[in-house]
């Protein structure tokens, strides 16, 4: 039972993942390779971001909400844009589209999360002989990081890769990559400043996933139409 527990919930964390790329053009294309640098892109970023935690961040002996330290997470969550530049404008990619591109990086990025932060956590707790919702939640909201990256990504991709954007949604472009790129601060905030659960934490994410995914698509499809 212990092991089923465990195999459904790392379906529901890493599966989506693999769905995404087999019922997409992302297999069609063959960006796996994109998808794979894009991750080891993350690795490396997360071990900056973790340098920079342990050098500049203190040690809190409460869990109460810091200002002033998830100030600084947010600055330093920033390294994120920082790799997602790198994995979509100073990679060698297959000569695919835009928007292959940042489909295949956003996978990547996502996947790599993923691994690093839900996988040993999942192995060691969902096989334990307690059934417990914590490891489904995990799960759900592996679903909506995936999302954010691909949202994330795309925004990215109008920002550095698109040129000829309309003027006026420039402005929103920016906004909303905010949004989603400072989204690790706002949970932090919402848990420890609010106090929330985490089943309501996830809940926010997953509806703040799908609305910021309906923006960048929106965004997304009409930077893509010709100027007049």
């Amino acid at each position: 039972m212990t092991m089923f527990h465990f195999l459904n919930c790392a379906i529901l964390t890493f599966g989506p993942h693999a769905v995404y790329y087999s019922a997409t053009p992302l297999s069609e294309y063959d960006t796996l390779g994109t998808s794979i640098k894009a991750a080891v892109v993350y690795l490396v970023t997360a071990l900056v971001k973790l340098v920079c935690l342990a050098t500049f961040l203190k040690v809190s002996e409460s869990d109460s909400f810091d200002p002033y330290q998830e100030l600084l997470k947010a600055l330093i969550g920033f390294v994120d844009v920082a790799g997602l530049y790198f994995a979509l404008t100073q990679l060698t990619h297959r000569n695919i589209s835009q928007n292959h591109k940042f489909q295949a990086v956003g996978l990547g990025w996502a996947f790599a999360d993923s691994v690093l932060h839900r996988l040993a956590p999942l192995w060691v707790g969902a096989r334990g002989l307690e059934f417990t919702w914590d490891f489904v939640l995990q799960g759900l909201e592996a679903n909506a990081n995936l999302v954010l990256c691909l949202s994330l990504a795309a925004l990215g991709s109008l920002i550095w890769l698109r040129k000829n954007k309309p003027k006026t949604l420039i402005p929103i472009i920016y906004a909303c990559a905010g949004i989603v790129a400072t989204m690790p601060s706002i949970t932090s905030y919402l848990k420890r400043g609010l106090g929330w659960h985490f089943p309501k934490v996830v809940g926010f994410e997953l509806f703040t996933s799908l609305v910021m995914a309906f923006i960048s698509w929106q965004l997304f499809t009409a930077c893509q139409r010709p100027s007049n």
